[in-house]
């Protein structure tokens, strides 16, 4: 025989203080849990929206990223004339990327932040087509112009339309604005590839990278065994979808063991914040329950009660510790990317699955504190209990 849930209920209101206390444990918990996860899940969605499978990223082989890499003129002009790259009203849909990191202040401290700068093609936006400039016009090859992403340009100072900078050696202007979907890209600064490498005083016929459009993403098979089949060239070709969700595996198993770490320390309070509960619960409760095995209530029912209870607490707790930390959505923070060294903006990115997981963290909670006090009061003598009333 059952014992019904409004006696939990009721249970639960009754005790509101302790219950409380145990509430607020378990929501401070999932709120952690839920941020953390959140915190990672948006630094992998940043890095993944900067590829494309309808691109191709060629790099020397061996390298583990641009930064590393190291790609000659002469090799792109031999992947220019690849099976699969699309071309345009210009020719090959292909740029060659140097890649360079700069510090700037910060708008928030004044202090320095590394900023990663990109030189380009001038047909960029060709091939990245989700990028889209939203003030001012595309920079003009040969010229020291900058375009800067929407959050460089709203987290350092002086990246604005108009205004003119001193960086790298260089005197350069800033020309434009781009919105690069929520990309990584929206936190660096482009210009051209040849200006770049002048400025940087690097070879002008060495680049980090070269990225290929190609003519459907079916296409990448053969470019790939084209290129690397080539004894000319000693590349490695991974499509760039690919590449950036690599990219993004160091940071996010940091964020994710890290936040997994903290939540487990929280967890073990909450948890003890829930024994105790329940178990003030058993102790003012002694008799409530033997009267109950008396009228027949076997012990596995007195068990389940209690387990109801301590569920019904977490679940709260679960969805209060959810509720708390939804407003983070979105909310854009920033972290050092440790594979390029620079800067990244990125927002916290809170998805159903993610409270789901929030809820079910507080069950387990729930029951790990819960179960030991319900083996407590399912063992408690119904005889001695019963003397006392």
């Amino acid at each position: 025989m059952a014992i019904p849930l409004i006696y939990n209920v009721r249970s639960v209101r009754a005790r509101w203080t302790s219950t409380i206390v145990a509430v607020l444990g378990i929501a401070g918990t999932v709120g952690v849990f839920v941020a953390m996860l959140s915190l990672a899940r948006g630094f992998k969605a940043t890095l993944v929206a900067s590829g494309s499978p309808d691109n191709a990223l060629v790099m020397r082989a061996g390298s583990s990223s641009e930064m590393m890499g190291g790609i000659t003129l002469d090799s792109i002009k031999v992947i220019q004339d690849a099976p699969g790259v699309a071309r345009g009203s210009n020719g090959p849909l292909i740029t060659q990327d140097v890649v360079g990191v700069m510090p700037i202040p910060l708008i928030s401290t004044g202090t320095d932040a590394n900023v990663q700068i990109r030189g380009v093609s001038p047909n960029v936006l060709e091939i990245r087509k989700f990028v889209k400039m939203s003030q001012g016009r595309m920079f003009n090859p040969g010229m020291s112009e900058i375009v800067v992403g929407k959050n460089a340009s709203k987290t350092y100072s002086g990246l604005t339309v108009g205004n003119k900078i001193d960086m790298a050696g260089g005197h350069w202007e800033v020309v434009g604005v781009f919105d690069a979907n929520g990309s990584a890209f929206d936190s660096e600064i482009w210009t051209d590839s040849r200006v770049l490498n002048d400025i940087l005083k690097r070879p002008s016929n060495i680049f980090q990278s070269a990225t290929v459009h190609l003519e459907s993403p079916s296409s990448f098979q053969a470019l790939k065994d084209s290129l690397t089949s080539d004894p000319r060239l000693n590349v490695d070709v991974t499509r760039e979808i690919d590449y950036y969700a690599k990219q993004s595996t160091t940071m996010t198993t940091l964020i994710t063991v890290l936040g997994g770490l903290v939540a487990a320390i929280m967890a073990i309070g909450a948890v003890f914040g829930a024994l105790n509960t329940m178990y003030s619960a058993v102790a003012e409760r002694g008799r409530e329950i033997a009267t109950m095995r008396a009228l027949g209530f076997n012990a596995y029912s007195v068990v389940f009660s209690f387990l109801v209870e301590a569920l019904l607490i977490s679940f709260i707790g679960g969805v209060i510790g959810c509720l708390v930390v939804l407003p983070l959505n979105g909310l854009t923070t920033s972290t050092m990317n440790f594979q390029t060294f620079s800067n990244l903006a990125f927002a916290f990115k809170i998805t159903p699955e993610l409270l789901v997981k929030g809820v079910i963290f507080a069950l387990v909670m729930g029951v790990v504190g819960g179960l030991l006090p319900a083996v407590r009061a399912a063992s408690l003598p119904v005889a001695t209990a019963l003397r006392e009333l």
